[in-house]
Formats: structure tokens, sequence, C-alpha cells
């Protein structure tokens, strides 16, 4: 698998704004309206935003392109990063429930290692993290108060929703990085 050494020409496909990813009338994550109410409604909508920014990263490449690691010696790619956020939220699910749920991808890292460049892999990957951000999201649901406490450690579910917002606002970065190196392509 190739790494990313070649430094393709920076763009975007933005006009208004060259920082941009997109113009603000293309943007999906543009609401053009008012802001949520209230705290959960606003944390939801946090992560709607990086969840949606994660996928937009990867949009338009093709199976190498998302397998590509970033610098040796680390493992990182665009879709081993889908693949980890799987995992992520598997683990939250158990702190939901206090019930732990098994590794899909295997042992520690295999998320990052076992992200190469077959299509099935790809589309295995991106409905695998579709279905468990609807399995945690919905094992959320069950739990709307905010300083409720989880089985698993105690920890509150206002505390988990946060971490989880930086969980994908980090890889979000991460995913900014390996785009421009994978295609030159920046953006917010």
């Amino acid at each position: 698998m190739r790494c990313m050494s070649e430094q393709p020409a920076r763009w975007t496909q933005a006009t208004v704004y060259p920082d941009m990813w997109t113009d603000p009338d293309n943007d999906p994550r543009d609401t053009d309206g008012e802001g949520p109410e209230g705290e959960l409604a606003t944390l939801l909508d946090f992560l709607a935003g990086y969840r949606m920014t994660l996928r937009m990263k990867c949009e338009g490449l093709d199976a190498e392109q998302l397998a590509r690691r970033s610098v040796p010696p680390s493992t990182m790619s665009l879709l081993g990063l889908i693949r980890h956020l799987v995992e992520v939220e598997r683990d939250w699910r158990s702190w939901i429930s206090g019930d732990p749920v098994p590794k899909l991808y295997g042992v520690k890292d295999a998320d990052f290692h076992g992200a190469v460049a077959e299509q099935a892999v790809v589309d295995a990957a991106f409905a695998d993290l579709e279905r468990e951000q609807a399995a945690t999201d919905a094992a959320l649901a069950e739990h709307p108060d905010l300083s409720e406490r989880l089985p698993e450690d105690g920890t509150p579910v206002r505390e988990l929703m946060v971490h989880r917002i930086e969980e994908y606002a980090r890889h979000c970065g991460h995913a900014d990085l390996l785009r421009e190196c994978v295609d030159g392509r920046v953006g917010q």
C-alpha cells in the first residue's frame, strides 16, 4: 500500500471562501436557521455536524485513496478512522448498558491494520459505522437526562455526549490532513 509521500496541489471546491470545503449554499451542515433549543439538542447537533464532516472528507475517493496510510510508522488512514469510530461507537454502547460489546474487527488496532484498499472493506466499514451510530444513538435516547450516571462506571450522560463530540472533532482534524495528503483538497 502506498504512503502519502507525493505532495498534491492544494485545492478546494469553494469559490466564495477559499479556505472552505464547499460553498455555503452547497454545505449540507449549514442550516441557515436558529440553532437547536436546549443542551441535549445542541450536543446532538454538534455531533451530527462532525459525523457529516467526516463523511464529507471521505467523499469522492476510491478504495486505494481511503486506505492510503499517512506517514510511517503510522497506520492511520481515512478508512482506518472510519473503522476506528465503529469500534468507538461500540465501546460507548458498553458504557451506556454496562454490558461489554465485543470488538467487531478484532484485537487492538485491527481497525487500522485491516483498513485495506478493497471496495468490499470500504463498503462494509461505512455500513458498520451507520449501523453502530444508530445503535448508540438509540441506546442513548433511552437516557435523556444528561445528569444521569451510566451503569458502566458512573459516567454522566453529559460527559459521554461531550466525549463523543470530542472524539469525532479530533478525528475530523486528522481527516483534514489525511485528505489533503491524498488529493490536496483543503477546507473546514
